[in-house]
Parts: C-alpha cells; sequence; structure tokens
C-alpha cells in the first residue's frame, strides 16, 4: 500500500479525535455548533469512505460491490463537504441558509449537489463518473469533471459569502473561514493532475482543527459551571435572530432566591443549585424532544431558546419544568426550594427587539409577585408599558434628538436653616406619543446602549445653564445636586468632561453636588476612585445616595469624599419601628461623628419632618414640600418662599 495512504488514515484519526473532542466539551447546542459537528461528521465520512477505497485499490481480487460502494461513498461526502461548509459560515455570521425570500438562490445553490447525486445513483450503470477496466484499475468517467465543477461552485460562493458579511466577522474568525478554501483548491488541484496524492483529506482536517480552535472554542461559548451556552454567545444569538428577522419563541427562568441560598448554603451550596438547575432544564429538554438551545447568563438566570419549527412545544415544556423546578433538593444538608420565575415569551411578535427583551429579561422576577405559575410576557406588562419597553432604544434617540428630555427641580429643606438651601436635579421624558416614561424604565436602557453618556451631558448642561442665570442668583439657593449613573463614574474622560462644562457656563464647583449611588460605589473601579477624588479636588463636593440599600461598604465610605449622606427611603417607610428607630439613631450618630451632612429622602408628611428633625438629620426632601417640578415653577416656588 501507498506510504502516502496513511496520510490518510491519519487525517481520519484526526477527524474523529476532533468529533469526540467537540461531543466531550459539550459544544453540541446552538445553530453554530450544530452545523460544525454536521461539517466535522461529513468530512470524517468523506475520510473514511475514502481509506476504504484506497485499501480496496490495493487489495488483490476486491470485492467489487464494496470498491463500489467504497468510491462512490467517498464521491457524496466529499462533494457534500463545500456545501455543508457553506451552510455553517451563514450560522457564524448569523444568517439562515434557507430563507423564504431567497428560495430560487436556495434552490439554485442545490442544483450542484443535485446532479452530483443523479450521476453518483446512475454510475452503476453509465459509469460516466468511474468505472474499472478490465485490469481493475480505476478510471475516471467522462463526466467526472462536474464532481469538481459542483466543489468550485461551493467554494467559490462560499468565499463570496464570508467576504459579503465580513464587517460582521472578527478578524480571526474571518482568516479561519477563508483558510479552508485555499488549503482545499491546492489539495484539489494536487490531487486532480495525481490521484496517487493524498493531501486533501489532510489539509481539510488542519483546516477543521484551526476552525476549533479560533471559531469553535468552549470558552467562547460555554459557561464552565453549567455546561450550558453562556451569556455572550445568548447576546449574540438574539441580536443576530432580531437582525434576520426569524422569529423565536423564549423560555425565561430567574431564579429569585439565589442570594438566600448562598447565605444559608455558602458558595459551594450555591453552585449545586446551579448544576442542579441546569441540570433539570437539560433533562425537560431532552425528554420532551424540546430541541431548544440552553443558555446559563448569570445571578440565576437561565434561557431556552427554540426556533419557530420548535415554539410550539415551549408551554408545555415550561409547564413541565415550572413543575420540577418546585421539587424540593438537599443542599449542604438543608433543604432548599427554589423560586423560579418562569416566563414564556415570543418574538418578534411580543418582545420586538434585543434591548427590550434584554431589558425585560434581566429583572421581570424583581418587579412581579411570585406566583408559582408560567407567566407569558404580554400578561407582564399592560399594552402601553409593553409597547414602550419594545420601542425604547428609538424613544431615547427620539428624545435626544427633539428634546423630549427635561431637567426637573425638587427642593431640599435645611432643618438648621429653615429654608432651601438646594434641589435634587431629576430628569423626565415626555414623548410626544407615550407621555410620562418612567426614570426606571428609561436610565437601565440608556445605560446599556450607551445613550446615559449623552444624556448624563444633557442634564449638566441644563443645571449649569440655568446656575449661570439671573433666575438663579435671585435664588439663593447654594447648588444643586446632579445624579451620576455607574457607567458615567466608569468614563475615563469624566472628570475633564464635568470640568469643560462648568467653565463653559462660568460656573463655580461649589455650585455643583454630585451624587452617586452606594451601589456605584461598590463597584470601587480605579477609574471611578480618580474620577471623585480629581472632581473633589477641583472643589465639587459629593453625595452618597441610597445609602442603606444593602451592605453598605462603610471602608469605602470613610475612604471616599463624601460630604453628605442621603438615606435610602426604606429608612423613612419604617421609621415608626421601634427596631427601625434604633438603627437610625446609631446610623446617624456614625455619619455625625464622620463629619457628613444628612439628608432624608421621601418625607410626605408633617409628623416625618418633626420625626427626623429630632434626630439631627441635616436636610430634608420630599413630596411634604415639592415634587419634582420644572424649572420656572422652582424659581417660582423658591422665590415665594424665601421671600416670605
Amino acid at each position: 500500500m501507498d506510504k502516502l495512504v496513511y496520510l490518510d488514515i491519519a487525517s481520519l484519526i484526526l477527524i474523529v479525535f476532533l468529533l469526540v473532542s467537540t461531543i466531550s466539551r459539550k459544544m453540541t447546542m446552538g445553530r453554530s455548533n450544530k452545523a460544525f459537528l454536521l461539517l466535522i461528521a461529513t468530512v470524517m465520512l468523506a475520510a473514511a469512505f475514502n481509506v476504504v477505497a484506497v485499501y480496496t485499490n490495493a487489495t488483490q481480487n476486491p470485492n467489487l460491490d464494496i470498491r463500489q460502494f467504497a468510491h462512490t461513498g467517498y464521491l457524496l461526502f466529499h462533494n457534500l463537504t463545500p456545501l455543508v461548509y457553506l451552510m455553517y459560515s451563514t450560522t457564524v455570521t448569523g444568517e439562515t441558509f434557507f430563507r423564504k425570500e431567497l428560495i430560487g438562490l436556495d434552490i439554485g445553490l442545490m442544483l450542484p449537489i443535485t446532479c452530483v447525486v443523479g450521476l453518483l445513483a446512475s454510475n452503476y450503470v453509465t459509469h460516466n463518473l468511474f468505472y474499472f477496466d478490465e485490469n481493475l484499475k480505476y478510471v475516471r468517467g467522462k463526466y467526472f469533471f462536474v464532481l469538481y465543477v459542483s466543489a468550485a461552485l461551493y467554494a467559490v460562493a462560499g468565499l463570496i459569502y464570508i467576504f459579503r458579511f465580513v464587517k460582521k466577522m472578527e478578524p480571526i474568525k474571518l482568516i479561519a473561514l477563508a483558510s479552508i478554501l485555499p488549503l482545499t483548491f491546492a489539495a484539489m488541484a494536487v490531487q486532480a493532475l495525481d490521484s496517487s496524492a493524498r493531501f486533501e483529506m489532510f489539509s481539510n482536517a488542519l483546516s477543521l482543527i484551526f476552525i476549533s480552535m479560533t471559531i469553535q472554542k468552549p470558552e467562547n461559548t460555554i459557561d464552565i459551571l453549567t455546561r450550558l451556552l453562556n451569556y455572550p454567545h445568548y447576546a449574540e444569538t438574539i441580536k443576530k435572530n432580531f437582525t434576520a428577522g426569524r422569529e423565536f419563541t423564549e423560555i425565561l427562568i430567574n431564579i429569585a432566591n439565589t442570594s438566600q441560598v448562598q447565605e444559608l448554603a455558602g458558595h459551594d451550596g450555591y453552585m449545586t443549585l446551579l448544576k442542579h438547575t441546569s441540570k433539570v432544564i437539560e433533562n425537560v429538554n431532552k425528554r420532551m424532544h424540546g430541541k431548544a438551545d440552553l443558555f446559563y447568563l448569570d445571578r440565576g438566570r437561565f434561557r431556552m431558546l427554540f426556533n419557530a419549527k420548535n415554539g410550539e412545544k415551549a408551554e408545555a415544556i415550561a409547564g413541565s419544568l415550572n413543575r420540577e423546578l418546585k421539587q424540593h433538593i438537599t443542599v449542604n444538608s438543608r433543604d432548599i426550594t427554589i423560586t423560579a420565575h418562569i416566563c414564556l415569551a415570543h418574538c418578534p411578535e411580543e418582545i420586538g427587539d434585543f434591548n427590550s427583551l434584554m431589558t425585560f429579561g434581566w429583572d421581570f422576577h424583581k418587579t412581579n409577585a411570585y406566583t408559582g405559575e408560567v407567566v407569558k410576557a404580554s400578561e407582564i406588562f399592560e399594552q402601553k408599558k409593553f409597547t414602550i419597553l419594545n420601542n425604547l432604544h428609538s424613544i431615547i434617540e427620539k428624545g435626544l434628538k427633539n428634546k423630549n428630555f427635561k431637567v426637573y427641580y425638587q427642593p431640599i429643606y435645611s432643618v438648621s436653616q429653615r429654608r432651601f438651601v438646594s434641589a435634587e436635579a431629576l430628569l423626565r421624558l415626555i414623548d410626544d406619543e407615550y407621555g410620562f416614561i418612567s426614570p426606571d424604565l428609561f436610565i437601565p436602557a440608556a445605560e446599556r446602549s450607551g445613550a446615559i453618556h449623552r444624556i448624563g451631558d444633557f442634564v449638566l448642561e441644563e443645571v449649569c445653564r440655568f446656575i449661570a442665570s439671573d433666575d438663579f442668583k435671585k435664588l439663593g439657593v447654594d447648588y444643586i445636586e446632579v445624579n451620576l449613573s455607574v457607567a458615567q463614574c466608569m468614563h475615563v474622560g469624566l472628570a475633564h468632561k464635568v470640568m469643560d462644562i462648568l467653565n463653559k457656563y462660568k460656573v463655580s464647583p461649589e455650585k455643583i453636588n454630585l451624587e452617586i449611588t452606594e451601589t456605584a460605589i461598590s463597584f470601587s473601579q480605579k477609574i471611578m476612585i480618580d474620577n471623585i477624588l480629581e472632581l473633589n479636588e477641583a472643589g465639587i463636593s459629593f453625595s452618597l445616595d441610597d445609602y442603606g440599600t444593602g451592605y453598605s461598604n462603610l471602608k469605602r465610605v470613610v475612604q471616599l469624599p463624601m460630604k453628605i449622606v442621603k438615606l435610602d427611603k426604606s429608612f423613612v417607610d419604617e421609621h415608626s419601628n421601634p427596631k427601625m428607630r434604633i438603627v437610625l439613631k446609631n446610623t446617624i450618630r456614625m455619619l455625625k461623628d464622620m463629619d457628613m451632612e444628612i439628608v432624608v429622602e421621601g418625607i410626605e408628611t408633617s409628623e416625618m419632618v418633626d420625626a427626623f428633625s429630632e434626630l439631627k438629620c441635616d436636610f430634608i426632601q420630599g413630596y411634604f414640600f415639592s415634587k419634582p417640578i420644572p424649572e420656572q415653577d422652582f424659581v417660582k416656588f423658591i422665590s415665594e418662599r424665601q421671600s416670605a
């Protein structure tokens, strides 16, 4: 047997090893992974038939039926490889090979392989592709060139497709996808000139390994703990679905009590909970033939993604999943009940774009009481709110363009001076179609899209313009508080941007107080800390907003130059509770000892004013004095009360 035959055997071993490795790493979910598995299987079968064909060629007195079958099988899968490769390429760019709107093109692409299959099926009689002469030597028939034409057509189509969508792919993915073609062309050319040169299978094996190492890496798509597809792959898949206009159904599973499990059973118990949940989801999907792609995002958020064909199974699967997740599990000798909020969403029918789905899915379990039943996305929101959520990105962009964002001011009262000494600037979005839109909706969406930076610039510009006006100078207000989002705090150029705006309006830094939330300082990123220190050094003071919403990082509070601490509204809501009053007294005393001033928010009655005045809070803010009001109404409000 020719020594080069061993190259074919080595190629087959490499491809089998790659197939086993891909399956063992659970690279089997998702359109791209499934298409890659099909590509590996096609190349593997071509290599296997090729080895048998070459072996029978070298065998004395071979079984002609086996020899004929081996050569036929090799040519079939060899010619299927470029087509399957083209189909795989479409999944990498997020496209769909078979689409209704391109059905004519798809039929055209199937014609070459159809001709090949027809020629192979009839070759037993016609010998138009190959035959064995009287010496049992393999001879190519008069239509053998059709095989090369078919392969070349698919290869060219693959190249055209790849470079058509070049902007959708990372450079390394582009190189990996494109590399298989020149290697295959070169090997085909050599083998066409000399049939004894066995390079084609080996070049295919190397190309597949390269793709596996660059595109199909498990760390790119698989969550290490649950072995489900990960968040980046989920986000990419959802974006591609919406971009391509594909219909899909999703089961959203948010585990609401993960933090409680972690507190009760520790980190290992938390990991056990996640593994258990993922296993239940996998088993239900397999048992009910759901064929869904399974994802784990983070913090107890799981997703099951069904294509349009399998979407009708989703409701039954969601019900079964809901029943099984209610079963008690034992974690570290503790009985744990999973609180799983399960929602069924049909896209784009119910949720029309990527940002809306991501925003909705992130915290639907926080805004809706647990019922123990599967809910539908359309049932969670009233129609208006649901429509707003679906169009939030365009509403925000339209708001920035048409000046639908407005800055309102809520007065802040000084207990010791008995006058209004400042105000908090609060952003409002009033759309001409949907009316008032809550900041709870548009702020998170703006942070995710990046629009928060332009919105933040707008707010600071409006506040500085107001401070620089003659109307403001007559009020005797000391400063205005402006909120900073987490995203703004993390921006490298924040300090310079803020100072540029202040200088533009000739506003003294003492007239601005920047508010950051307790959640923001918990990030403790160097960029954020550097921004705060630089701005404070320039004369701008800082407030810590929502103090007491979580596990307050006292070390961070002490380290950062905070002048004012704003107590969270939860203190106000429970102020009559004797135990909360003890907490309040000690919290206020501690903050006072650190020379910090205290603002209490959410004050709505005169009794609350008296209660927090007795507790020695410095400033009071709330509806008892005024709700947030537009600039001119604020000027009138302060003017009337300061002169009284």
